[in-house]
């Protein structure tokens, strides 16, 4: 799973970083309709997490996980075959339908195969991720250099490539056990009963509630450093991608190293305080990168960037434990697909969030930061009554049941 994780990065940097250019110069729409296009196409994808979760609870995953690789190579594919608006609408919407199941199914895939070790594995597959990402985007930037309408062809179509590829490796991996199946092998110990639908679920629904906030700093590598860093005088424009560099490096880095911290819900959820801590000195260091020369604000956005990036990194590890603890085995996939919605919203929100703490300048940037942490401060309350009381993350395993 690891290397089809990585596959599927490759394709998605190489289409991802071209995709708005694709459409203007290859495709020809207008400005305003290529923004409709994203919003339109991002709101449909909203409900693949929710529905793919769903359907994985019912049917076999591994079988499911290639229909939808399938499904984005036919969309992939079918952008080359035409120019016209509503079109490539239709297509866009079907392909970002199967990208939000396909990555909560991918999730489900980790907990289920990994057991006691999901968050390292989680940690390894997002560490495969960023490497994939890092490297499609490289490539795309090579290919670019021509600037001619064949290349940009050439990089969708790598796209739809990379999931034929990965529908062909997941027909080698085993299925993981079903949620029946692990319900059965949680009965050994008591649990308390929990509702089956997570739309009835309050406090999970609050839990993915905070979550969008805390995937917030996913729009600030997208768009708010650049977008700040455009609007501060003195600063150069290629210090932006430099520090998208620096991201990923420390991620590739770090991530599992940083994994061992939340093996147990409780750890998972102290993390909340160090990261609640991260986000605040982040927003801090943001908007004293406005109060001085260039030196000092390159050297601050650096320091900003570098803790965003190690609090999007202790997000992950909390988030990936508690999100799958929260649930009822019996409903996993439910569960783990309404959670999907936390980063599908983030995906509106984020852009808004983030282009408001610019136009409020320096005291926006303090803001954003502090609503993180107090977000981390009420996560960290909420969680407190629905975590198991053993100090395990999964039930323990008998000699009997290996």
């Amino acid at each position: 799973m690891l290397l089809i994780t990585f596959t599927d990065r490759i394709g998605s940097g190489l289409w991802a970083s071209v995709s708005v250019l694709y459409f203007t110069y290859v495709s020809g729409l207008s400005i305003a309709q290529v923004g409709t296009l994203a919003a339109i196409s991002g709101a449909v994808g909203i409900a693949g997490a929710p529905l793919g979760g769903r359907i994985a609870d019912r049917f076999p995953l591994t079988r499911i996980l290639i229909a939808l690789q399938l499904l984005r190579a036919t969309a992939s594919f079918a952008l080359l075959t035409t120019d016209h608006y509503l079109p490539l609408l239709a297509i866009s919407a079907v392909g970002s339908l199967g990208d939000r199941a396909s990555s909560v199914l991918t999730k489900l895939y980790a907990t289920r195969i990994a057991g006691p070790a999901r968050v390292r594995y989680q940690a390894v597959n997002r560490t495969a991720s960023n490497a994939g990402w890092a490297l499609g985007g490289l490539a795309a930037a090579a290919a670019l250099t021509l600037g001619t309408t064949t290349a940009y062809r050439w990089l969708l179509a790598g796209d739809g490539l990379s999931f034929l590829a990965i529908a062909l490796l997941t027909l080698t991996c085993a299925e993981p056990p079903s949620s029946s199946r692990l319900a059965a092998d949680a009965r050994t110990t008591p649990r308390k009963v929990r509702p089956a639908s997570p739309w009835r679920d309050r406090m999970y629904l609050a839990f993915v509630a905070t979550e969008t906030i805390l995937f917030l700093d996913d729009s600030v590598f997208q768009i708010g450093l650049p977008l700040w860093i455009a609007h501060t005088e003195g600063v150069p424009h290629g210090l932006a991608p430099l520090l998208l560099v620096l991201n990923n490096v420390m991620v590739v880095a770090l991530q599992v190293p940083l994994a061992r911290y939340g093996t147990t819900t409780a750890a998972a959820r102290k993390l909340l305080v160090p990261l609640s801590a991260a986000s605040a000195a982040g927003g801090i260091t943001m908007a004293l990168s406005a109060t001085g020369g260039a030196a000092q604000a390159i050297c601050l956005l650096t320091a900003s960037a570098a803790l965003f990036t190690l609090a999007e990194m202790l997000h992950a590890v909390a988030s990936w434990e508690l999100s799958v603890t929260l649930a009822p085995d019996t409903a996993q996939g439910a569960y783990l697909g309404v959670h999907g919605l936390a980063q599908s919203g983030q995906r509106s929100l984020g852009p808004l969030a983030v282009t408001a703490a610019i136009a409020t300048g320096p005291l926006g940037w303090t803001v954003f930061g502090a609503t993180i942490a107090a977000t981390c401060a009420l996560q960290h309350r909420l969680v407190r009554d629905r975590l198991p009381r053993s100090p395990l993350s999964v039930p323990p395993v008998t000699v009997s049941e290996h």
